[in-house]
């Protein structure tokens, strides 16, 4: 039977030599992973001692790595669940701003008083 875990009882594994967090209800002790993590311990630092659900799932971890985590298994979680930390994105995307047009808009207006003039002067 699994054991089951608080979140105040999470919330104290978040050294970095006791590394634990959630994901999808389950809670894992990654602490020997935290060297070989591809993305670098921080990422993992960030989340640690809470449940990390929205960051796992978000970067797109393989099956591979899902499977990995049945090594670090601890328990559940229980009913209530682990806090959660706001993810940000690892990049920032700047959306346009709105006096950046295209480029046909900003043609559009003199290709069009040309046209005008072009057509003025052939038939006047």
């Amino acid at each position: 039977m699994a054991k089951i875990i608080s979140a105040e009882e999470l919330s104290t594994h978040t050294s970095k030599s006791d590394v634990w967090f959630s994901i999808e209800g389950k809670v894992y002790d990654v602490t020997k992973f935290l060297d070989e993590h591809p993305g670098g311990e921080e990422v993992i630092l960030e989340q640690a001692g809470l449940d990390a659900t929205e960051a796992f799932i978000d970067v797109g971890h393989s099956e591979d790595a899902r499977n990995m985590l049945t090594d670090m298994f601890v328990g559940n979680m229980e009913s209530v669940g682990a806090p959660k930390k706001p993810v940000t994105p690892s990049f920032t995307q700047t959306p346009p701003k709105e006096e950046e047009q295209s480029l046909i808009s900003r043609l559009a207006l003199p290709i069009a008083v040309a046209a005008f003039v072009m057509i003025y002067k052939t038939y006047f």
